[in-house]
C-alpha cells in the first residue's frame, strides 16, 4: 500500500488495527511529517481518550558513575580506578529521596553503571532501607545491564537476582540500555554490552515477576528507518508473549536522539553529516509518531524534554505521544553527552502541557492517576525559556 492509502486507513477507522513493517516503513520513508503526526495524533485518542496529558514527579539517582561495558555514546561512565569515579552511600542516597518527598514525588529512577566492585548484598541492604525510610516511594531501579552484571558477580541467573531484588523492595525495572536492539548496530556502538536478546529476556523475567518496566530507543547511529523499525518490532513481538502470560509488560515507549558532543561515539564520527548531530527535531517526531502508529500494544508513548526541549517535547504531544515524562529533579547520565537541561519543575511541565492545549494529570509510576496540584496558580517570575529549536513540517 502507498502512505496515502494507510494514513487514510488510519485516519478512518475508531479502532486500533495492527500495521505491518512493511506499512511502517513505507509510512516512515515517505509520509509527510504532518500528516503522519495527525494520523498518531488521532491514534493516541484510541488508546487515551481524553484530552490529559500525564506527568511524573520523580528523581533520577545515578548511584554510580564505574562501569565496564565502555559504551562509545556515554559520556557518564568512568572505568575502574578512574579518579572520577564515584559510588553513593546510603545516606547521600537516602537525602536525595527526604528531597525529592519534600515536593510531593513518588519515584525514584535508580540507576548507574556495572560496578564489579559492589557486592550483592550492598544492593539487597540499599533497597531494604529505602524500602523502610521511604514507603510511599516507588524503587525503579537498575537496567537490565546491570542485572546482567549483578549476575556475573553472584554467579545466580538473572530471574534468581530479580526475584531476591524484588523481595528486598525494588517495584520496577529502568528501561536504559536497549538503545536500539538491532545487532548491527549494537556491535558498532557498545560491542561490549550483550546481544539485544539479553536486554529483552531480562525485561520478560521482570514482567513475569510482576515488575512495572518501560521500553526505550536511542536513534541517530546511522541505522536505517528498516532498523528502527526492527527495534519497534521487537518491543511490540515481547509485548505480544507477556500479554497472552496476563501481565502488562511494558507500561510505555520513550525514545530519544543520541546525544554526541562529548564522546567518543560523537568525536569518532565528527565531520561525517549524517552523524553530527545524531537525529534532529523533524526526523524524532517523525519517530514518535511511528511509535505511536506501530506499538499498538503498548498504552502510553512519552515525550522526551530532557533531549529535546520543552518546545519539540509539546510537539510531540501532538504527534502522537500522551505522557510528557518527568520532574527527573536530577539527572547526570544524558547531561553528560552536552544537553544542558537538567531538570523541569512541576510548574514548567504544567505549563508545556497546557500550552499545548491539554490538561496535566499527575501520574505514579505505573500510570495511575494521583491528586494533581495546580502549580499555575502562582506562577514564577522566571518561565520557560523558548524552544531553541525550529522544525520544519514537511
Amino acid at each position: 500500500m502507498t502512505w496515502e492509502a494507510i494514513l487514510d486507513r488510519i485516519r478512518s477507522s475508531n479502532e486500533i488495527f495492527r500495521l505491518t513493517v512493511d506499512e511502517c516503513v513505507e509510512l516512515y520513508n515517505n509520509a509527510p511529517l504532518h500528516q503522519l503526526m495527525a494520523a498518531a495524533h488521532h491514534r493516541r485518542l484510541l488508546h487515551n481518550p481524553s484530552n490529559e496529558v500525564s506527568y511524573l514527579v520523580d528523581r533520577n539517582i545515578n548511584y554510580t558513575n564505574v562501569c565496564t561495558i565502555n559504551c562509545q555514546f556515554c559520556s557518564f561512565y568512568r572505568p575502574p580506578g578512574h579518579d572520577e569515579t564515584y559510588t553513593q552511600s546510603y545516606e547521600e542516597i537516602r537525602q536525595r529521596i527526604v528531597e525529592l518527598e519534600a515536593i510531593g514525588g513518588s519515584r525514584i529512577l535508580m540507576q548507574g553503571g556495572v560496578n564489579p566492585s559492589l557486592d550483592f548484598e550492598w544492593y539487597l541492604d540499599l533497597l531494604k532501607e529505602l524500602r523502610e525510610h521511604h514507603p510511599t516511594i516507588d524503587l525503579d531501579c537498575f537496567s537490565p545491564i546491570e542485572i546482567e552484571g549483578i549476575a556475573e558477580v553472584t554467579n545466580l541467573s538473572t530471574n534468581e537476582v530479580l526475584t531476591h531484588l524484588k523481595s528486598a523492595g525494588m517495584h520496577g525495572l529502568p528501561g536504559g540500555g536497549a538503545e536500539m536492539l538491532v545487532e548491527t548496530v549494537r556491535s558498532d556502538v557498545s560491542p561490549k554490552k550483550g546481544h539485544p536478546d539479553n536486554w529483552l529476556r531480562v525485561m520478560k523475567e521482570a514482567q513475569l515477576l510482576g515488575l512495572t518496566t518501560s521500553a526505550t530507543n536511542v536513534i541517530g547511529f546511522g541505522e536505517t528507518n528498516q532498523d528502527r523499525i526492527q527495534h519497534l518490532d521487537r518491543i511490540r513481538q515481547q509485548q505480544d508473549e507477556v500479554h497472552e502470560n496476563g501481565y502488562p509488560g511494558f507500561t510505555s515507549f520513550i525514545a530519544w536522539p543520541v546525544q554526541l558532543e562529548t564522546n567518543t561515539y560523537g568525536k569518532r564520527n565528527r565531520g561525517q553529516n549524517r552523524f553530527e548531530r545524531g537525529a534532529g527535531s523533524t526526523e524524532y517526531l517523525r519517530h514518535v509518531a511511528i511509535s505511536r502508529l506501530f506499538l499498538d500494544n503498548v498504552n502510553h508513548i512519552q515525550a522526551s524534554w530532557p533531549t529535546m526541549g520543552m518546545g519539540i517535547a509539546q510537539m510531540a504531544l501532538l504527534a502522537g505521544a500522551d505522557d510528557a515524562g518527568s520532574t527527573m529533579m536530577e539527572e547526570n547520565v544524558v547531561s553528560a553527552s552536552g544537553t544542558t537541561k537538567l531538570s523541569a519543575t512541576e510548574y514548567e511541565l504544567q505549563l508545556s502541557i497546557t500550552r499545548a492545549g491539554f490538561i496535566p494529570v499527575r501520574r505514579n509510576s505505573d500510570y495511575v492517576r494521583l491528586e494533581t496540584p495546580n502549580a499555575l496558580e502562582n506562577a514564577p517570575t522566571v518561565v520557560c525559556e523558548p524552544p531553541s529549536q525550529v522544525v520544519e513540517l514537511v
